[in-house]
């Protein structure tokens, strides 16, 4: 998608404090269980509320760190707090291809909705392998759009602005090659976990209400999706109610190198 501007940014900030990505957050934490003392690095961490509460867990004689690299992201970033008797947590500019460290430098890496944007993966499993110690651990989060069932009433306008919205990632199926693609890059698939999100009826404080908005600003003028057909499909999920149906897969990976 690009460079997040201000508008963006604002968006998923919002959509990070959801019921469902903080349940998403949970998940991530369970399985990566990070340790009091550990150092940890969030890969894309956004608006920092995941990197606050790995410092929760790692306390003060750990550290954690963020890198993304949005601007707008990096400044809400900075403006988080960490909870008392946490880690300190600093953020950078970075970005998976390419992170700003020293070898053996974590025990603990996350990358959460971060893969599915990036074009060369093996690249950012080598950096993900290289900044992490011997021992350390992978946590990876990405969603296979395959996995999407949303109910509208109009089934081929449903399918083709789905189509267009692929685009917006380098790879919409991502999961089902990352076992082999952390294998190769020198990784121990330890796990292997579903997250299921389902929304029944429209609701703003839900992720697939935020997906909508992303969705509309991205799809106008792709795959032959046009302003007109994006109105008319916001209006109809709108408009379901009761009927209002929407279900995505989204896939954790904890490896360890």
């Amino acid at each position: 998608m690009g460079a997040l501007d201000d508008d963006l940014a604002h968006a998923l900030e919002i959509a990070y404090r959801t019921p469902d990505m903080v349940a998403q957050r949970a998940a991530v934490l369970d399985l990566s269980d990070p340790l009091p003392g550990e150092d940890a690095l969030d890969v894309g961490c956004g608006n920092g509320a995941l990197a606050c509460e790995l410092a929760a867990r790692i306390g003060p004689s750990g550290s954690v760190t963020g890198v993304d690299p949005s601007p707008a992201m990096l400044a809400l970033a900075a403006d988080s707090v960490p909870p008392d008797g946490g880690a300190t947590v600093r953020v950078r500019a970075g970005d998976a291809s390419g992170l700003p460290f020293p070898d053996a430098s974590f025990d603990v890496l996350t990358a959460v909705q971060v893969y599915e944007y990036v074009p060369d993966m093996p690249g950012a499993l080598a950096e993900a392998h290289r900044v992490l110690r011997a021992g350390g651990r992978l946590l990876v989060l990405d969603t296979d759009w395959d996995s999407l069932v949303w109910h509208s009433s109009d089934v081929g306008r449903m399918q083709r602005i789905l189509t267009a919205w692929d685009e917006h990632v380098a790879d919409p199926h991502l999961p089902r090659r990352l076992g082999r693609l952390l294998h190769d890059a020198g990784f121990t698939v330890t796990r292997r976990e579903v997250l299921p999100m389902l929304n029944v009826g429209h609701d703003p404080n839900t992720l697939s209400a935020g997906v909508i908005d992303f969705v509309s600003g991205f799809v106008p003028g792709r795959a032959g999706v046009t302003e007109a057909d994006v109105t008319a499909w916001r209006a109809d999920l709108e408009s379901l109610g009761p009927d209002y149906f929407f279900s995505l897969n989204r896939y954790l990976f904890l490896a360890v190198r």
